[in-house]
């Protein structure tokens, strides 16, 4: 619509354009400037509810004509309207509004709490009652409540506090958790003076099922829910917007500091990634950054101790090292690993020091452990190894289609955001082992067995075909491979795909209809897809459903990875991986490694190098001699602890670049202290191809250096001409070797980053294979399921499969959320159990149970629950206490290597222990 043909409005006798579809205040708000007219119920990220009416304004359909009083947060402007917004009558009637709501409200917390902070005193002071602002009796005309004025505040919780004395029940902390959580812990009961909020059942925040995401917290307009750090009412020094570390979301956080500490976040309204929101861990567990637990100087092993040793020292220690291995052994004798949780600038400069320092390709990151299959898969059938679409397409979405993936878990702003839609009416088709929670919300929930994935989607495209629900001229159009694949589907047998898998075939069916008669269908999966033995072509049959119904290049569709860490797209993306060069490139095309060597000025290598289990093996074979690790506890995290134990100690050198002494840091040969996300710049790639800035909130602890220094520091010494380290410096390097960072700035990326490919005129791209595929026409492939060898060799020993998964409170290890009070939420790793295989057992909730595999076993406490199916159990490992890691094997994807976390044969028995309340508090029975 062009700007003449919008309708007009008219504003206190001028004329403006109006938009289809806003609303008064949003008119206002457009034309006047951000705080055109008092508000008390309205926020940025909640529906209108018109409960407060302290917006009203006046509209009349002619210039002079009778005027009606309607809430400007709710009411849609109408063509040719007259909006009067600060008249006599109005400024008698917000007046009057604020009085009843003073009626019930302390007013001497108008005089002592920050005004900034407190809207209501905002509103107060506009309207200007006598007394107001100038340490005078507010006058009220009304008579007061009493009700609930001297409710006594709640901290029971270990983040959250509620003083309701405060409360005007303006409704935003019920709609927040209601629209933006979609929890409804929070609900107001009773009338008149005696509402009140209630929490869960009218208990404690703590004895409610609060997520802890403090969605309520910065909706409250005054202090009547905050929380123990008062994070939107303390007065900050400064803000600094900056990127949460935590998982694939990417997270936009307003960091507010105080004295040179971190004092609060809250999460920026204007954010795209997040939109105002964030979960407990971006918002509330930070306090690990300055934990007494972090490493401080640099650590040697001497005499068998690690002591303490000058950055000098420990560079020289590294450098006389890796001299001496390239000296006698090679540079193939040095691998090193990249973390997922450092900026890309980090990233690629590691896998530039193992490329050009060394001369190695053995560099690889954690992305191998979680979505590396995720990457090949899509490679494969696409031709980019990443997210088609943006989270921001599930407004536009029909059927959404979860597989592998507990989003209200480990991605809990995007798990939200899913629930939301819906609660709304979209059909969700939810493909776990698990009954997660969104499977409590799915018109379809295929429980499947684990390892069984491939059967399973195998039998669903087999429906699309018999269905007739294949979009076959966007086959014939766009895709090769078709004819092949389909003959393929048509010999399935449903009833052997039935009895692989677990899943009534007609379950099967009637989700396949389901996605494919939508018209718009969008796929998200996780790890619950990748972390298998056939975790690759998992992935590739995802992309062979998404092209079959030609849900692929526009809104609201595609494949969409839910990446387990902040930056394991990015670290992907750099080149951290063995096979692959920044941007992807293959290593051994003899074009490619002409382009790296010109670029860097040194030969690079052109054999493809070690994946990380592969480094494992070669340390216990003798040929890896030296390791260097950031970021990654891999003693703790990764499968089949012991071997992974023996290949870190046949090591002649470890260096390990970590915020805390984690069990592999115990065992390095050098330790290196690294930097948070929040003392230090560069960027992070959040799931969506997202690439945003990471601001340096605070300074360095003393004693520690951001990683990104540390290499350059290292690399200088080892002879390249690498500037000193500047993370904007970087960026504009890997814009000039990274092909779709081509138009990638540190400026250019303004507050909401953009999203890659960015062309070099700065344009990015919010959906992939919009006109084609990457690799020109998407390829369909076809696999048949292959029983992992960890069910087919141990399955009559070991009758049970084990899946492991993420709890909400903690991350992967925990060694950060684990020293925040997140641990005061989640104490312990726990074994759930279903409870036909609890009672065969002897097994009571609560009691230790004793799990054994083929490769070790531990004591975890048992949670009997109908979440899981008869014969499949499900824990975590975030706690070092329990290392279940132990009983992982090292089983990999057949592809990509990645390990096979989710499938874990094992038997049981009761413990002979009994587990107090924190995890590790053990008393024999």
């Amino acid at each position: 619509m062009s700007p003449t043909d919008a309708p007009v409005v008219h504003l206190d006798g001028v004329a403006h354009a109006a938009r289809p579809g806003e609303t008064i205040l949003a008119f206002l708000r457009r034309v006047r400037g951000p705080d055109p007219v008092p508000t008390l119920c309205d926020a940025p990220n909640l529906e209108p509810s018109g409960s407060c009416r302290v917006c009203s304004v006046e509209v009349a359909m002619e210039e002079g004509g009778p005027r009606r009083v309607v809430a400007s947060c709710h009411t849609p402007v109408t063509p040719g309207s007259h909006v009067v917004v600060d008249s006599p009558r109005m400024e008698r009637l917000r007046r009057n509004i604020v009085e009843l709501v003073l009626t019930d409200y302390d007013t001497d917390r108008l005089k002592t709490e920050d005004h900034g902070k407190n809207e209501l005193f905002n509103v107060v002071q506009r309207i200007g009652y006598p007394g107001s602002g100038n340490g005078g009796r507010l006058e009220v005309r009304y008579p007061s409540g009493a009700n609930h004025l001297d409710t006594p505040a709640d901290r029971s919780h270990p983040y959250m506090v509620s003083d309701l004395s405060a409360c005007i029940y303006c409704y935003r902390c019920v709609r927040a958790c209601d629209e933006v959580q979609g929890e409804f812990v929070l609900s107001v009961e009773g009338r008149g003076f005696d509402s009140r909020i209630s929490m869960g059942m009218g208990g404690s925040f703590d004895e409610s099922a609060c997520v802890s995401c403090g969605a309520c917290a910065q909706a409250c307009p005054t202090s009547a829910i905050t929380d123990v750090f008062g994070s939107k009412e303390v007065v900050a020094d400064r803000v600094e917007r900056t990127v949460c570390t935590y998982c694939g979301v990417g997270c936009n956080l307003d960091v507010k500091v105080k004295d040179g500490a971190v004092a609060g976040i809250t999460a920026p309204w204007d954010a795209e990634a997040n939109h105002g929101h964030t979960c407990l861990k971006g918002r509330y567990a930070f306090s690990f950054y300055d934990h007494p637990d972090r490493l401080r100087t640099p650590l040697i092993r001497r005499n068998g101790e690690l002591e303490p040793a000058t950055w000098d020292e420990a560079y020289d220690f590294i450098v006389e090292r890796f001299q001496r291995i390239l000296a006698e052994e090679g540079p193939d004798a040095i691998a090193g690993i990249s973390s997922a949780r450092c900026p890309n600038e980090e990233n690629y400069l590691l896998q530039k020091f193992m490329r050009v320092a060394l001369g190695t390709n053995n560099i690889d990151s954690c992305a191998r452990v979680c979505h590396s299959p995720t990457a090949l898969g899509l490679q494969r059938t696409f031709g980019t190894g990443a997210a088609t679409n943006s989270i921001e397409d599930l407004a536009q979405a029909h059927t959404i289609m979860v597989i592998g993936a507990n989003p209200t878990d480990a991605h809990p702003v995007t798990g939200a955001r899913i629930k939301q839609e819906v609660m709304k009416g979209k059909p969700l088709i939810v493909v776990d082992p698990r009954r997660i929670e969104l499977a409590r919300y799915a018109k379809h929930h295929l429980q499947l067995r684990p390892g069984t994935n491939v059967a399973l989607l195998n039998l669903f495209m087999h429906y699309l075909v018999a269905e007739e629900l294949v979009d076959r001229e966007f086959v014939a159009e766009r895709c090769e491979g078709y004819h092949e694949l389909e003959a393929e589907l048509l010999r399935i047998d449903p009833a052997t795909m039935e009895a692989i898998c677990g899943v009534p075939r007609e379950e099967v069916r009637a989700a396949a209809i389901t996605y494919g008669e939508s018209p718009a269908a969008m796929c998200f999966h996780g790890l619950g897809v990748t972390e298998h033995f056939q975790g690759t072509y998992t992935v590739m049959q995802i992309a062979d459903i998404a092209m079959m119904t030609g849900n692929v290049g526009r809104r609201g569709v595609g494949v969409n990875p839910l990446r387990g860490q902040n930056n394991v797209q990015g670290a992907a993306d750099m080149g951290c991986q063995p096979y692959q060069g920044a941007g992807y490139l293959d290593v051994t095309l003899p074009e490619v490694v002409e382009r790296y060597s010109e670029f860097y000025g040194r030969p690079v290598p052109s054999h493809v190098g070690y994946k990380i289990p592969e480094m494992y093996d070669a340390a216990i074979e003798g040929k890896l001699k030296a390791l260097w690790l950031i970021g990654e506890d891999v003693a703790q995290t990764d499968p089949n602890t012991k071997h992974v134990e023996e290949a870190l100690d046949s090591l002649e050198l470890l260096i390990v670049q970590e915020l805390f002494m984690t069990p592999t840091a115990e065992r390095a040969t050098v330790v290196l202290p690294g930097s948070s996300f929040l003392e230090k710049g560069g960027t992070f790639t959040n799931g969506e191809r997202r690439i945003q800035r990471v601001n340096p909130v605070v300074d360095p602890l003393p004693g520690t250096r951001p990683d990104g220094r540390i290499i350059t520091e290292l690399m200088q010494r080892m002879g390249v001409d690498q500037p000193d380290y500047d993370p904007a410096l970087v960026l504009e390097e890997i814009s000039r070797i990274v092909p779709f960072f081509a138009g990638v700035t540190w400026e250019g990326l303004g507050k909401n980053g953009k999203q890659w490919p960015v062309d070099p005129d700065g344009t990015d791209t919010q959906i992939l294979h919009a006109e084609g595929f990457k690799r020109g026409k998407g390829r369909f492939h076809f696999n048949p399921w292959e029983q992992s060898p960890e069910v087919r060799d141990h399955q009559k020993e070991y009758p049970y499969i084990i899946t492991t998964n993420r709890e909400l409170e903690h991350y992967n290890c925990g060694a950060m959320t684990r020293r925040t009070r997140n641990a005061d939420i989640l104490t312990e790793d726990i074994l759930m159990i279903h409870p036909e295989d609890a009672v065969l057992h002897g097994i009571d909730d609560g009691e230790m149970v004793c799990v054994e595999s083929p490769r070790g076993k531990v004591d975890i406490k048992a949670r009997i629950t109908d979440e899981v199916r008869p014969g499949v159990m499900s824990t975590t490992f975030h706690f070092p206490e329990i290392m279940v890691n132990t009983i992982t094997s090292s089983i990999s994807d057949t592809e990509a290597l990645c390990p096979e976390y989710k499938v874990v044969s094992c038997r049981i028995r009761k413990a002979r222990k009994t587990h107090l309340r924190r995890a590790g508090e053990l008393e024999a029975v």
